[in-house]
């Protein structure tokens, strides 16, 4: 098998692609705060929707990337940042996590408002928990317009891929998303002097957990969080034509994260599980896209 963490490691650090000619639109919410929304719009009538993972952005080679890729091939498309992803601190105390789909389900409701006769969802990692989930929950009504969906590398089991990061080689993931979520709250904390705590004790992503998410989104316990956050148990429900594609050396996910059993039962929902890819690699050498686009292309 190919490294495992280069294959994850290298195209984040050295994979130069050419910026997207974004147009951002800021989308105010009813909550008081507010998503940065960035468009590709060359007045198609069909629209990709690209969501981002854990700490990433539009920004993101593996957001830029299929952007370009799709507008290319006579597609819009919208790449949305999560609360406090875009740039710019979100007001509230709260931000997003992997179980938490009201803002994609927003974006989602605002991209369809302007008219699209078609509209496909790509979500990587931590986006394509929220993708899959927002599809099982809506499953009853989902806007037909909807019609194909795309998920790699994706921590459908929370739980699982939190206890892979945090043991060996997977703490150095770890370490580097806490570094910058706790940079994150640490802005906020002047706002919000309730969460300033003591950052130096908090180690994991369970002390991380227990420190800020819990208490921010009013769940009794980690389980409970864990348990909320899952997309596998969504996929009986997901009537779309959906696929999600998790590498065999994803270093991020554990066992669970590839639930053959989930798929097995769900008329609509395929999973794919290649030797290799890492998470969200699947570098193609000498090509300026990934294998990502162009499986995500044949399936859509």
């Amino acid at each position: 098998m190919v490294n495992p963490h280069l294959e994850t490691i290298l195209p984040s650090i050295f994979l130069k692609v050419q910026e997207a000619n974004y147009e951002r639109e800021r989308l105010e919410l009813k909550d008081g705060d507010f998503l940065d929304l960035d468009w590709l719009k060359k007045g198609n009538k069909r629209l990709i929707i690209l969501s981002h993972g854990l700490e990433g952005n539009s920004s993101r080679h593996y957001i830029m990337r299929p952007a370009k890729f799709f507008s290319e091939r006579k597609w819009d498309v919208l790449a949305w940042n999560c609360r406090g992803c875009s740039g710019e601190i979100n007001r509230l105390q709260r931000s997003y996590h992997h179980g938490d789909i009201e803002d994609i389900s927003v974006v989602i409701e605002h991209a369809l408002a302007i008219g699209y006769d078609e509209v496909s969802l790509i979500g990587f990692s931590m986006g394509g928990n929220m993708m899959l989930k927002y599809l099982g929950v809506n499953a009853d009504t989902l806007d037909t317009r909807i019609n194909k969906a795309i998920g790699f590398s994706v921590p459908c089991n929370l739980e699982d891929s939190s206890r892979k990061v945090a043991n060996g080689s997977g703490r150095m993931y770890e370490k580097r998303f806490l570094r910058k979520l706790k940079a994150k709250i640490e802005v906020k904390a002047h706002k919000f002097p309730e969460l300033n705590l003591n950052w130096e004790e908090i180690k994991d992503f369970h002390d991380f957990n227990e420190a800020f998410t819990m208490p921010v989104y009013g769940f009794t316990t980690e389980d409970e969080f864990h348990e909320q956050a899952r997309s596998d148990v969504y996929f009986e429900s997901i009537r779309i034509p959906t696929l999600v594609v998790n590498s065999l050396n994803d270093p991020m996910l554990g066992g669970r994260n590839f639930p053959y059993q989930y798929a097995e039962k769900a008329e609509k929902v395929w999973l794919e599980t290649p030797d290799i890819g890492g998470h969200v690699g699947f570098t193609l050498h000498g090509d300026e896209y990934s294998w990502m686009e162009y499986r995500a292309e044949e399936w859509i």
